[in-house]
């Protein structure tokens, strides 16, 4: 039992636990069960597909749980601000045959967070510019309007469903970060993810407490007058499966997964590495997702170190974000030392940018940028693209993953971009 607030997390499983099929099946139903859900209309928010877990199992699960008893159940997608899921990928995603999801979700909707269109939202209120200077302790200080996709607030329950898993932005992915950014509006996604910038991405990645960045997140979900619950699971990779189900409101669900994701999500070398091969899966299909396959392998490389993006289906840096483009990517130090050149652009923008080329040093003087680590690209983008984008290249076709991982100075990471790695 986990608690941040008055209630606690149930969980089911541990770091040291696989939890089968029935058990996941039967905690879910057996929780929503218990819970007051009858006449009432809920809204269950799920990952797009750049996330692993087993999320048609759950679905069943919640839909079983829920089916009948609920006045409506909607399923939103949370892509942030990820491109759209089309009929077949929501099909597979979600576990129905294209074209019939009465059959298998029989009184469901199903929809995409529509970001990019302003009808999409609902005004929550405000953030104080003075709250904001206390939660960056004095990095920022605006107003930030709180926008949140209005078919949360249309519905009398909020149920986030959904992995917990080490990021960048927020320290530990899930729970409340299912609404900003999976279906806020973009100041509080800028917002958001330049103050993890600021911090850096090094500094938050997997930490399990109310980092800067979660208490922006958590003051924005108060503002919801939706019942907020989660069910917050952590994934067993290897076996397919998953390690543990915490339920009930939706930040004692996420600090209850959190402890077993730091036990389970976490690899620890004990000295740094020279150069990582850094495989990216197949459900990372832009630089703008891949890039993960970095941020998690950041904290391990030696200074002067390289890592390479093994991506050959990668083919292009961000199909929604063209001004990576643009500004191509850099160190914090860099943006900080020209702000004025580059403040027009999304922050959110910007961030990526910063955890994509991480630490490193900006001289105004002489407009020399000193990088720790040599990012390159093997991936299907052209070389001068790589180049003008301030990265390296090398061509996939040139890629032996077996030399690689017979080089005692090279870190092969098969599947990158959900386990982080530290140093003891």
């Amino acid at each position: 039992m986990t608690s941040i607030g008055e209630v606690p997390a149930a969980r089911l499983g541990d770091a040291a636990t696989v939890l089968d099929e029935d058990q996941i099946t039967a905690f879910v139903r057996e929780r929503l069960a218990a819970h007051p859900f009858d006449g009432r209309s809920v809204c269950v928010l799920v990952p797009d597909a750049t996330r692993t877990c087993p999320l048609p199992l759950l679905l069943r699960a919640v839909h079983g749980a829920l089916h009948g008893r609920v006045s409506r159940l909607t399923v939103l997608v949370a892509l942030g601000t990820h491109a759209a899921m089309g009929e077949e990928a929501l099909a597979r995603h979600l576990g129905y045959v294209p074209g019939r999801l009465e059959e298998t979700y029989p009184g469901t909707t199903v929809v995409n967070h529509e970001w990019w269109k302003a009808e999409t939202f609902a005004d929550l209120g405000t953030i104080p510019a003075a709250r904001i200077a206390e939660l960056s302790e004095g990095r920022m200080s605006l107003d930030v309007p709180v926008l949140l996709n209005r078919a949360v607030v249309e519905h009398d329950v909020a149920l986030v469903l959904g992995p917990v898993l080490p990021h960048e932005v927020v320290g530990i992915s899930g729970g409340n970060k299912y609404f900003f950014p999976g279906v806020g509006g973009q100041k509080i996604i800028d917002v958001s993810h330049w103050l993890g910038a600021l911090i850096t991405s090094a500094e938050i990645i997997g930490t399990t407490g109310i980092t800067p960045v979660r208490a922006l997140i958590d003051d924005g979900a108060a503002l919801i007058p939706s019942e907020k619950l989660a069910l917050c699971v952590v994934t067993a990779e290897a076996e397919a499966g998953l390690h543990s189900v915490s339920f009930g409101e939706t930040r004692a669900s996420w600090a209850s997964a959190a402890q077993v994701c730091a036990a389970t999500h976490v690899t620890y070398l004990d000295a740094p590495v020279r150069r990582v091969l850094s495989i990216v899966p197949p459900m990372y299909d832009e630089i703008w997702t891949a890039a993960k396959g970095f941020y998690k392998l950041e904290p391990v490389v030696a200074d002067g170190g390289e890592v390479i993006l093994y991506a050959p289906h990668v083919k292009e840096l961000s199909s929604t974000h063209r001004e990576i483009y643009e500004i191509g990517y850099h160190c914090r130090d860099y943006f900080l030392a020209q702000w004025d050149r580059f403040a027009h652009i999304h922050w959110g923008v910007l961030a990526h940018s910063t955890h994509l080329r991480g630490a490193g040093s900006y001289d105004p003087e002489t407009g020399e940028e000193r990088l720790r680590v040599q990012v390159t690209l093997a991936s299907a983008i052209p070389e001068d693209i790589c180049r003008s984008a301030n990265l390296g290249y090398l061509d996939p076709a040139s890629i032996d993953v077996a030399a690689f991982a017979a080089d005692p100075d090279t870190l092969v990471v098969p599947r990158a971009g959900e386990m982080l790695f530290r140093l003891r």
